[in-house]
């Protein structure tokens, strides 16, 4: 039978390589992008790439760092919407690296006591692993947005998932 701090090294393990996971698959749909291509909207309804790069730093900030990490909740969510290209490439992705880098350590301190521990992180009261499992979900939702509109963008098959050589 497994005990709570092998269910918690379990869960906490699988949350940051997935985390890492999507990071990595972002990292490189922006480096097949132009400037143009992270911040094109074909309508004021959608959200371009750099948006969605935005809006997961903060929604990573807030539910984790500010949730449970002891930092000051400094979330905006509309400017993370109302950007229209006026941050770089280099700048979006070294935000992205950062933030998902602070972030991951604040996961991996999490105790078996910590995860049953309530937050109320957007007046939504939570676990702490509901918290985690909140934003792993809500990263790959949009990691999936951001891969699906690099290869409309591009016409590129970005084989992010090639099986290994028979040999």
């Amino acid at each position: 039978m497994n005990t709570d701090a092998e269910l918690t090294t379990l869960f906490v393990t699988h949350s940051v390589n997935k985390l890492k996971q999507m990071r990595d698959h972002i990292g490189l749909c922006l480096s097949k992008l132009s400037e143009e291509q992270i911040w094109h909207r074909s309508s004021d309804n959608e959200n371009a790439i750099g948006n969605l790069v935005l809006h997961l730093c903060g929604n990573m900030q807030q539910w984790i760092g500010a949730g449970f990490g002891g930092e000051k909740d400094i979330r905006v969510r509309d400017a993370e919407f109302a950007a229209r290209g006026n941050v770089d490439k280099t700048a979006l992705l070294q935000h992205l690296e950062k933030t998902v880098a602070h972030n991951l350590a604040v996961i991996e301190a999490v105790t078996p006591e910590q995860l049953v521990q309530r937050i109320t992180p957007q007046d939504r009261t939570v676990s702490i692993l509901e918290a985690i499992y909140q934003v792993v979900g809500h990263f790959q939702q949009h990691t999936g947005q951001i891969i699906f509109a690099t290869k409309l963008l591009t016409s590129e098959d970005l084989r992010l998932y090639v099986p290994p050589v028979q040999k």
